[in-house]
């Protein structure tokens, strides 16, 4: 259960618990205490007053001729209670209801076999009773005064009832106590938290206010400080990776240049030449990808990546990127109401389709399908491709950089370096789009992107 329960769940259940406990616990002890109390005090009180109507009925008896009915009519009972007697095998009562048979026979064993004075409490027609037996050896009699206890019962009754609602409504507020106590206690935490998840999101500026809270300040000074230098960190880096692919450019452009001389005469080269000029040819095209992907990635990072916004038909885009790209034989489906309209920028989402066509050429045997779909707020384009899927739990690290799954240290399946799906989820989350993966009905992987009719645009076109 504490598995299940969060942990302000169990404070605010804690102090539920501890009041409930608490009021029980009270509860318990003030019902016994007042139940003690008055029924020690009733009995006392009948005890008192069965003695002196015994006295009297033992002074009424030594007169010649008693008239027995007379004298227990004349007896000061209080209401509710009943008087009956045993005179010579005889038996009498102030009541036709309450005789010899509403008396317990342990009780008139004592008093009449035994000639001891007793007391029983018993139930009589469903009420509670208190019975008092005092024996008149001197009269040969034995008196017996029976007490309800109704009015007790009630009282007691009331008494459990108004505890137990005190013992709910203290239960309630603890739980109330607690709940309040939890979002106190825990929103250093849930500050925290959601500093963290602003900060994780790409919002470095982020800082953890401490307020009047000193307790908090600590950990504010200390999350703030490991902030600062995780920002420094990440902007070291981008502008390192930007430095190094800026540096790169020059070189590499020279290289270029030898290299498209050398396939300008590639005919008059040996043939073992010949081959390693297109193995080096391909590892400069190579290179030179991976120069611009690490300078696409720095300006992400730097956030000055902008938004060229126009007027994109879809389908128009999907047959140009083929056709750029040199992909045949892929199948195009357009689904009714999906070409329309919608602002983009059309290079980056050139780059999107480019990327994920490469993807599937090289992780999954050949883009099959591309599909352009018609969605709530704009259209969905999805590419299938011939390979074994991508496993659920890899759904969203095929998007990280540099991931590069099973093709990972295998040359030989391409020329990926891991950066083309990251590349093309940040153009997409420019656009205010999602991107994911899933099955194609085939059963090989279906990479999909959403993009709104309307991409987001701020002043300038800088999202």
């Amino acid at each position: 259960m504490r598995r299940r329960l969060g942990l302000r769940a169990r404070i605010t259940l804690s102090f539920a618990l501890g009041a409930f406990g608490l009021s029980v616990v009270l509860s318990l002890l003030t019902y016994g205490l007042t139940r003690r109390s008055v029924v020690h005090s009733r009995q006392n009180s009948a005890l008192h007053q069965t003695l002196a109507n015994a006295l009297v009925m033992r002074d009424a008896l030594r007169s010649a001729s008693p008239n027995v009915p007379t004298v227990l009519s004349s007896l000061e009972t209080p209401s509710g209670s009943d008087s009956v007697l045993h005179h010579r095998g005889a038996w009498f009562a102030t009541s036709l209801a309450v005789g010899r048979q509403a008396i317990p026979a342990a009780l008139i064993r004592r008093v009449v076999d035994q000639g001891q004075a007793a007391t029983q409490q018993f139930v009589l027609g469903g009420h509670p009773e208190f019975a008092v037996g005092v024996p008149l050896p001197a009269v040969d009699a034995q008196y017996f005064e029976l007490f309800d206890l109704e009015d007790v019962a009630r009282t007691l009754n009331a008494l459990g009832i108004s505890l137990a609602a005190a013992a709910a409504a203290t239960t309630l507020a603890g739980l109330a106590v607690g709940r309040w106590a939890s979002r106190r206690v825990l929103y250093p935490l849930t500050e925290t938290a959601r500093v963290a998840a602003l900060i994780a999101g790409g919002e470095l500026e982020t800082r953890l206010q401490a307020g009047d809270d000193t307790d908090l300040a600590a950990l504010a000074s200390s999350f703030n400080s490991m902030v600062t230098a995780l920002q420094r960190r990440i902007q070291r880096d981008a502008r390192f990776a930007s430095d190094v692919s800026h540096e790169l450019r020059s070189p590499l452009t020279t290289l270029t240049a030898a290299v498209e001389v050398l396939e300008r005469r590639r005919h008059e080269l040996p043939e073992r030449s010949a081959r390693a000029l297109d193995l080096l040819a391909a590892e400069v095209h190579r290179f030179e990808r991976l120069v611009g992907d690490l300078l696409e990635v720095s300006r992400f990072d730097a956030g000055v990546a902008d938004l060229a916004l126009e007027d994109v038909r879809p389908v128009e885009l999907v047959r140009n990127t083929l056709s750029l790209e040199g992909v045949s034989g892929v199948a195009v489906e357009v689904e009714p109401g999906a070409d329309r309209v919608i602002r983009a920028d059309k290079r980056r989402l050139e780059r999107v389709l480019a990327n994920l066509l490469a993807n599937a050429e090289i992780h999954g045997g050949g883009a099959v399908r591309v599909a352009v779909c018609r969605t709530e707020s704009g259209v969905r384009l999805a590419v299938d491709d011939a390979g074994p899927g991508v496993p659920p739990e890899q759904s969203e690290s095929v998007f990280e950089r540099f991931a590069r799954g099973a093709a990972a240290g295998n040359r030989s399946r391409g020329d990926g370096v891991g950066l083309g799906l990251s590349i093309a989820a940040e153009h997409v989350r420019l656009h205010g789009g999602l991107i994911g993966v899933g099955s194609s009905p085939e059963g090989g992987a279906r990479f999909w992107v959403d993009l709104p009719a309307q991409a987001r645009e701020t002043a300038g076109g800088r999202v």
